[in-house]
């Protein structure tokens, strides 16, 4: 018996890290707490995957339904559920599967881990790699520039490639935990790689510049037939207000966003839905005129 417990142990934890490599969620279940008599055991595992297929036991019947219910709603949150069982009261779970008792399963997400895509390699793309990798990015620099685009230069990050920008995104194919951040030397190509993030899975995509610039490259692109809704995930002007001035200082407030982005912390987070349509964009246009930030 305790072969075969440390054997589906070994396999749910081996199925986690090929989760995470492909990128995939998850839940895990275990039980923390018993008392009586139950056709398991303290930590016997499930784990759930985010196609709702299992590995391991609980112990079966209506409880592991309900724990699988559970486990989908935690992948979905985000956050942890503990979950509590009288056996002996309700009689739903007299199923022939349980003898009786009480029991806590606590239920913990497994998620990929969280991408950060850096477009550009200048200084405020260099001070946000150091910054989000201290929160726990893995971090992905990208620049046309191979002077600019080095591991010596980025040494936080987990990949740095010296490629075209179209060259790039065409390898690229991000997913729904995801973050890309378009902090490039030139308008242009901030706008040619939003009009490829914008139609990738990416949860969060933020691009620098002032609100001027903003409106005007959002204008272009929906006048190129992009749907408006495609851009619910961008954030632009990139980064929190904190009133940052400096690339440390800006790497920090994107840092934030994007800390707030991966806890949910997301109500009070501007976006661009303070675009109101042509009108609105043009006397914001008119009335804006902020620098832009040094790159």
């Amino acid at each position: 018996m305790i072969d075969n417990r440390l054997k589906n142990s070994v396999d749910i934890y081996e199925q986690i890290v090929e989760l995470r490599r492909q990128g995939r969620r998850g839940a895990i279940a275990t039980i923390i707490n018993v008392r009586g008599s139950i056709p398991s055991f303290t930590t016997a595992k499930m784990l759930v995957r985010d196609d709702g297929s299992i590995i391991g036991t609980i112990g079966g019947g209506c409880v592991e339904a309900d724990v699988w219910q559970a486990a989908r709603e935690v992948m979905e949150s985000e956050k942890p559920q503990t979950l509590k069982f009288d056996l002996n009261q309700d009689p739903k779970y007299d199923t022939g599967l349980v003898c009786g008792g009480t029991l806590e399963i606590f239920v913990e997400p497994i998620l990929p881990p969280a991408l950060l895509y850096i477009f550009g390699a200048g200084h405020v793309a260099l001070n946000v790699c150091r910054t989000a990798a201290s929160a726990g990015f893995e971090v992905i620099v990208n620049d046309d520039r191979s002077s600019y685009a080095t591991p010596e230069r980025f040494p936080a990050a987990r990949e740095v490639h010296a490629l075209d920008f179209d060259e790039a995104t065409r390898k690229l194919d991000p997913n729904e935990s995801s973050y890309i951040v378009i902090v490039t030397r030139g308008h242009r190509d901030d706008m040619r790689l939003l009009r490829w993030a914008v139609e990738t899975r990416a949860r969060y995509i933020g691009m620098i510049g002032s609100k001027r610039k903003v409106i005007a490259i959002y204008k272009t692109l929906l006048a190129e037939g992009l749907a408006a809704h495609l851009f619910d995930r961008v954030h632009a002007p990139i980064g929190i207000d904190i009133g940052a001035v400096t690339p440390e200082e800006i790497a920090v407030a994107v840092t934030a966003e994007l800390i707030a982005i991966r806890r949910q912390a997301t109500a009070k987070l501007p976006h661009l839905s303070w675009f109101k349509g042509p009108r609105q964009a043009a006397a914001d246009a008119a009335t804006v005129d902020e620098d832009e930030h040094c790159r």
